[in-house]
This record gives structure tokens, sequence and C-alpha cells, in this order.
């Protein structure tokens, strides 16, 4: 079932996935959701990155339990966690924002990140932005050419789970919109404040 930013909720989510182009807002979202719907979060980008950016062993494994837990927002993303999320989740939020301005919003990102030497998963920092150039993984670069994926998700999910509830936000106003409808006690869109 595909909602739009006005549309109410069939029921109050219990298990949130947030999908989405590389910044998005994916994690932004998920945090603020997991907020007001007094939902633990768990960010999937700490799972994943070991030390040094290296893939920690046990990811699918903290995976597999994130997913079999009964209350939960995260983010929608690594190709072998998706089915387990997707599995699990009563609700799946579609940040589908136009390219610019994801595009422009991970280049903030990373240029902030590595400037500031912010620390990330596990003291992980961003590397140097020379990079951007010379490595195809780059997640400026990696961002430009996966965009047009987080669509195809979203219509892989809904033929696999036609039952799944996904709200579709176009923009950062009906992120806002939708976000402040959210209601600790109903989970659903209410009455506007």
């Amino acid at each position: 079932m595909l909602l739009g930013p006005a549309d109410p909720l069939p029921v109050r989510p219990q298990r949130v996935l947030v999908n989405g182009s590389a910044g998005s807002g994916k994690t932004t979202l998920a945090r603020a959701l997991a907020e007001r719907l007094d939902l633990p979060h768990t960010e999937l980008d700490g799972l994943f990155h070991g030390p040094g950016w290296t893939p920690r062993a046990e990811f699918l494994d903290d995976v597999r339990a994130l997913a079999a837990s009964d209350r939960w927002v995260t983010e929608w993303q690594y190709g072998d966690a998706r089915p387990l999320l997707l599995e699990r989740c009563d609700l799946l939020v579609w940040l589908d924002l136009p390219r610019r301005v994801s595009m422009w919003r991970v280049t903030r990102r990373t240029l902030r990140r590595r400037w500031r030497r912010e620390v990330l998963w596990n003291g992980n920092v961003e590397g140097p932005l020379h990079r951007i150039l010379a490595d195809s993984e780059h997640i400026v670069r990696w961002a430009w050419t996966s965009y047009p994926r987080a669509a195809e998700r979203v219509t892989v999910a809904l033929a696999e789970r036609p039952d799944l509830t996904v709200v579709r936000l176009r923009g950062a106003r009906e992120v806002e919109r939708w976000l402040a409808r959210i209601d600790g006690n109903g989970g659903g869109p209410g009455p506007r404040r």
C-alpha cells in the first residue's frame, strides 16, 4: 500500500525501515521517528563498518538479531541485510528526494566530516577528499551511480510484500509535514499541532 504524506497510517508501526539514496536523510529521519514513536534506533552503518572501514564479520548476525526484535527503526541499506529487515518491517518510509538534493547533502556532509575530522562508526573518519576522483566506491560517486536503486527497491518490496505500508516523501517539506503529524501515542499522522 503506497501512501503519501497526508495519508493516515493504518496501524502504529513497531518496526520501521527508512529507504532512500545516500544523502537523502535516512538516518536523520530514522532518529526523529524513533524519538516520536518511542522506538529504539539502530544505525546500520554502525553495525557494518569496523575499524579501518572494514566490514564487521558479525554484521549479518547483528542484523538478524535486530530484525527478530519486536521494536526498531533503522535505515534500509546493505544488500545482504535488506531482505532480513524487509521480512519483519511493518512500515517502509521512502525518501524519494530529487537527485540534486541528495547529491548536495551527501557532498556537504562528506566535506564537513572531513574538515572537522568527525569520528564516525568504530573510530573511522572520512578519507582524503582527492579520493572522490580516484575511488569509484567513494560515497559521493557511489551516491550518484546508486541513486536510481532506491526507487527500484521499493518496487521490489511492494511486489514481495503487497501488504506492506510504504510512505513516499518527495521533498524536505513533505518530510517535515509528515513527521510533524506523527503522534507518539498512535504512531500515525494525527491532528496538526
